[in-house]
């Protein structure tokens, strides 16, 4: 088992969705900590079918138990950008001459975004990982890892991450139990595990944060993530 100290100014996790706004979950997700700790790692999630438009993820990646907590939670903001999209049909048609081939559909949009990340991710269940993990860190494994290590956007990026002995006392995110309403005002969902071809397929169940900090676990955090087997 081993724990993972993250802060950083600004974080970004985009659940899916279209329009003129974006959110983002509350607090790290299992699946952008599990992305993250893949990076660090060296281990390649994507994948390229050669049929499918979009990227696909790898079936080859290991399983993870993985909790998220957080030592302080962060604040809600937004901010107005451009996006830019090749449209369905016509819309704006008329730009794409001017643009020369790049993206000539152009709307306004408001992005919520976190402020303050201050997390502790804890992870269990795979010995050879964790080692792994541990090179990254010491930048052992850095010929490997693809891209710079961020935080749901990749202008988003840490700068605290460490290794530590033991957890650190934080409000944990656990699983509401079927059945139960739990407490409205902290309820959100949480992504696991991201099917990429087909969104139906994708996990994120409900979770809220526990009202005390703790070094504790609960067993209730903890979420299996990787590869749909």
């Amino acid at each position: 088992m081993m724990y993972l100290h993250i802060k950083a100014p600004f974080a970004a996790f985009r659940t899916f969705t279209a329009g003129s706004f974006r959110p983002s979950a509350p607090f790290i997700t299992p699946s952008a900590a599990y992305g993250l700790l893949m990076n660090i790692a060296g281990i390649e999630t994507r994948h390229d079918d050669g049929i499918s438009p979009m990227t696909l993820s790898s079936d080859d990646t290991p399983e993870l138990n993985i909790a998220i907590g957080a030592v302080s939670f962060p604040e809600r903001q937004s901010m107005f950008q451009q996006l830019h999209n090749y449209p369905v049909g016509s819309s704006n048609k008329q730009r794409a001459d001017s643009c020369r081939g790049s993206k000539y559909n152009i709307q306004p949009v408001r992005r919520e975004f976190l402020s303050g990340i201050d997390a502790c991710i804890a992870i269990d269940g795979n010995d050879e990982t964790e080692q792994m993990i541990r090179q990254g860190l010491r930048g052992e494994r850095n010929g490997d890892r693809y891209g710079m290590l961020f935080l749901g956007d990749n202008t988003f990026m840490p700068d605290l991450l460490k290794e530590t002995d033991a957890p650190l006392e934080a409000h944990w995110y656990v699983r509401l139990p079927k059945g139960t309403i739990g407490p409205k005002d902290r309820l959100c969902r949480l992504t696991i595990n991201i099917d990429r071809s087909d969104m139906s397929k994708t996990t994120a169940p409900l979770f809220y944060p526990t009202d005390e900090k703790t070094g504790q676990i609960p067993k209730e955090a903890w979420s299996k993530v990787g590869p749909a087997r």
